[in-house]
């Protein structure tokens, strides 16, 4: 029997609804600048699964979405699928908050872009004289609206706090800044920096749940300590090396994506692996 067509497919990833549940499913496709491009990344959706599922499972006390990360637990028909093993979750089905919340520790990427041109951070002023990569002297809350078609749009704490009101707001910033000071501190004890990450969150028997993925290479940016240097844009953990490749061509960042070299490929696919193994290693001292 085929496995049914997804019920939504997005950049990445392959959502199956079965009513109150949904089925994640994490392909080997790879996006940048919100493009998918024609190569997969061999092993990317496994591994990209099995960082989320751990960083969960870590976070557990923080209510989520998680029923099932074991395949053969699955309903059928999806029940044991070869397609599925490795890289699917089931979860609940809630109302997604259509909100990213990102968490900036260091000013880099779009932030040190935004810094550089205007002095501030997601509107917010900030001391002059910063340079590229610098650590923010605490996490910045750095908010974007969710659009499903197109680039996301980073917006203000206040203009968020306008639009969903004072009370969720304040819940989003916390759980958001409190997730991402524990796994920094994780993390830093394996040589390993979180610079920022985005969080998803969705409402379920009217309560805030974490949902999507959670602190992988596709959501977040890593950095090794050993390379981190103020000034530069220091060497990622993740797929910044796409990013920083692509700017060096002509491509004007609109579908359709050009093809990208084998080596490249390659070279994400070593970056994909060798982050995990340095997170999951983390995560399974901390647990201890």
């Amino acid at each position: 029997m085929n496995l049914p067509n997804p019920s939504y497919r997005g950049k990445v990833r392959d959502i199956y609804d079965l009513g109150d549940k949904l089925i994640l499913s994490s392909s080997d496709r790879i996006s940048a600048f919100d493009v998918v491009f024609p190569q997969a990344v061999p092993n990317k959706g496994k591994v990209l699964n099995r960082i989320s599922a751990s960083w969960f499972e870590f976070f557990k006390n923080v209510p989520n979405h998680i029923l099932e990360t074991d395949v053969e637990n699955f309903p059928f028909p999806f029940r044991g699928r070869e397609e599925l093993k490795g890289r699917s979750v089931l979860v609940k089905k809630c109302k997604r908050i259509d909100y990213e919340c990102v968490v900036r520790g260091y000013i880099a990427g779009s932030g040190w872009k935004e810094y550089r041109n205007e002095g501030t951070l997601a509107g917010v002023k900030l001391p002059s004289g910063l340079k590229e990569s610098a650590k923010l002297p605490e996490p910045v809350f750095t908010p974007a609206v969710k659009n499903d078609q197109g680039h996301d749009e980073n917006i203000s704490e206040k203009e968020m706090e306008n639009r969903i009101g004072k009370e969720l707001f304040e819940i989003l910033k916390e759980k958001s800044i409190s997730i991402f000071l524990r796994a920094s501190e994780m993390v830093d004890s394996a040589g390993i920096i979180l610079c920022d990450t985005k969080f998803e969150f969705g409402i379920l028997d009217g309560q805030v749940i974490l949902i999507d993925e959670l602190l992988t290479p596709d959501s977040s940016r890593y950095w090794s300590l050993d390379t981190y240097s103020v000034g530069i844009s220091p060497p990622s953990l993740d797929k910044q090396i796409l990013r920083n490749y692509l700017e060096t061509t002509s491509w004007n960042k609109i579908p359709p994506a050009p093809s990208l070299p084998a080596e490249l490929i390659q070279e994400l696919r070593e970056k994909y692996q060798k982050i995990e193994d340095l997170i999951l290693s983390c995560i399974s001292q901390k647990s201890k």
